[in-house]
């Protein structure tokens, strides 16, 4: 019998695990941690938590998964990055520790804590903008308007590829205008910690699109 809801697993080594959890729970999935090989090939699709990005690819290395989880992107499987999992998707790395690993797949430069460290985080307002039909047309999955966002020891994105969309900037402030979301095929990354703002218009848009993806 096959599923109706798209199995969506949250990588477990660091990070915000139970909040992803139940997000991704809110908006429509079923929810699993995933700190092995074997449960990652049962998702549709993974998110990657925010966490320490060097520290990541060491455990991910000691779990037997970062070859896994680069093939399975490589593979299409959908992966939503946010904060240090933007940067575990990152393609190019500035601003990194020397020979920082990632999993890659996304045709990007992202900068490593571009907002400054711990002391610096902070919140804004940003423009998010997304196309209707791929997040449905529900109001609920819809990526369209403003979203208030907040921002620990973050990335920004400072170069995209010809096929990556920019799905937000921020709106206000000394850093207005910086993308700090992006979107290339099943790939999804935000600079930002869209499971503790109470907002789940990411997470439902990441759910609709692993989703579309089985």
């Amino acid at each position: 019998m096959s599923r109706t809801r798209p199995r969506i697993g949250v990588l477990a080594l660091q990070g915000d695990v139970r909040e992803h959890l139940a997000m991704l729970v809110r908006g429509g999935a079923d929810a699993v941690a995933v700190r092995r090989p074997r449960e990652l090939a049962e998702v549709d699709g993974l998110v990657l938590p925010g966490g320490e990005s060097t520290t990541m690819v060491k455990l991910a290395r000691t779990f037997e998964l970062l070859e896994p989880l680069r093939e399975r992107a490589r593979d299409g499987l959908p992966m939503f990055g946010t904060c240090a999992g933007m940067i575990l998707l990152a393609d190019r790395i500035e601003g990194g520790v020397e020979g920082q690993e990632t999993i890659g797949g996304l045709d990007v430069v992202v900068r490593r804590n571009a907002f400054g460290r711990q002391v610096d985080s902070f919140e804004a307002d940003l423009d998010l903008h997304a196309e209707v039909e791929e997040a449905g047309a529900a109001a609920e999955t819809s990526l369209d308007g403003p979203f208030h966002a907040v921002f620990i020891r973050a990335p920004w994105v400072e170069q995209v590829g010809e096929g990556v969309e920019v799905l937000g900037t921020v709106a206000t402030g000394p850093a207005s205008g910086r993308v700090v979301a992006v979107r290339q095929g099943a790939l999804m990354a935000t600079s930002f910690h869209p499971e503790i703002t109470g907002d789940g218009r990411v997470h439902a848009f990441f759910v609709r699109l692993a989703g579309a993806a089985r």
